[in-house]
């Protein structure tokens, strides 16, 4: 190859666009693009209000994304007010590692509990499209690393949030919330379960893995769904466990897994949020490895979920309604 030396004011001009591009945040257009139409976000939530559906996950380096759709079939996006970003680096807790966000609307205001630096942060917003942010930039009390936050409020006014510590594995816990959600009240602190059956471990490691829980009621029960095994293996699957209390204790249901490869066709399939569609229906959004020889960028998806009519009513799927999620050009 020729060796050919470039002039001085081009090396100039071109350490300058390294410098401006390092320096400011990224652009929408400058966003990881779907390939194809489908939207790439890992560990999703949606969260519907005033007839809109909002779609967060893990995929900006620089923060949470936001897509938006009417109907959960065209998602235009990413929309967010910073630049297509709901929250921002900068404006919250956190330099690295966004992930796993979720949205909760109270007072008027909506909150995003979600992970960076793998410790949990609640940032607030008057816009589901942000931007969400804190007064004072800072994780939420808890010993050692904390990710996968979940806020569940109860019929009684009550609020709890499960989350995952990395202690001998990915275990999940729960607390009481603050009212105004600044903090968990530690001393309440529970571990709610880990991943010890032979589904839910079939790598056989030593650092066994469960991980973001979402919580629901039902009747007089209560349903804390959960993902098993690493999101790098292709047995990453869902789960759930019941409970007369929110605090526990919490027995799995013996049909697990109910979301996997076995019935999406899909691998990696896991850690999602449930939510109600137009329909009245409820589905569970998740995302699966890209392709069944590559993990990442992970696709995102969703798939129906209802209870039964057993006794105790059971969450069973239908695998006919399993598809991803794509985003207009």
């Amino acid at each position: 190859m020729q060796n050919t030396r470039l002039p001085k004011n081009t090396i100039i001009v071109a350490a300058l666009l390294c410098f401006v591009a390092s320096y400011f945040p990224l652009k929408a257009s400058a966003l990881p693009k779907p390939v194809g139409d489908t939207i790439l976000l890992a560990d999703p939530t949606i969260f519907a209000d005033k007839g809109m559906y909002y779609l967060y996950g893990t995929g900006g380096r620089n923060g949470f994304m936001v897509y938006q759709s009417a109907d959960l079939k065209t998602w235009t996006g990413p929309i967010g007010k910073r630049d297509g970003y709901a929250l921002t680096k900068g404006d919250s807790y956190g330099t690295q590692g966004f992930w796993a966000p979720q949205i909760f609307k109270q007072g008027g205001k909506y909150y995003m509990a979600y992970t960076a630096n793998e410790h949990i942060a609640i940032a607030e917003s008057d816009s589901p499209l942000g931007p969400f942010t804190q007064k004072e930039l800072k994780p939420i009390s808890g010993p050692g690393k904390q990710i996968d936050p979940f806020i569940f409020k109860d019929t009684n006014g009550d609020l709890y949030m499960y989350h995952v510590r990395l202690q001998k594995g990915n275990r999940i816990f729960m607390a009481r919330l603050k009212a105004n959600l600044s903090d968990i009240d530690t001393t309440t602190t529970k571990e709610c379960l880990h991943a010890e059956l032979p589904w839910e471990n079939t790598a056989k490691t030593d650092w066994p893995v469960s991980e973001g829980p979402t919580v629901l009621k039902h009747g007089k029960l209560y349903y804390l769904l959960y993902s098993v095994n690493d999101f790098r293996n292709i047995d990453y699957a869902v789960g759930y466990a019941t409970s007369a209390s929110p605090m526990g204790p919490w027995k799995k249901a013996e049909d697990g897994p109910i979301i996997s490869r076995q019935n999406t066709g899909a691998n990696g399939t896991g850690h999602g949020d449930v939510f109600t569609g137009p329909d009245g229906k409820l589905y569970y959004v998740l995302h699966t490895h890209h392709s069944n020889t590559k993990v990442g960028e992970r696709k995102t998806a969703v798939i129906a979920i209802k209870f039964d009519k057993s006794k105790p009513a059971k969450i069973v799927v239908d695998k006919s309604t399993f598809r991803y999620l794509e985003a207009q050009k």
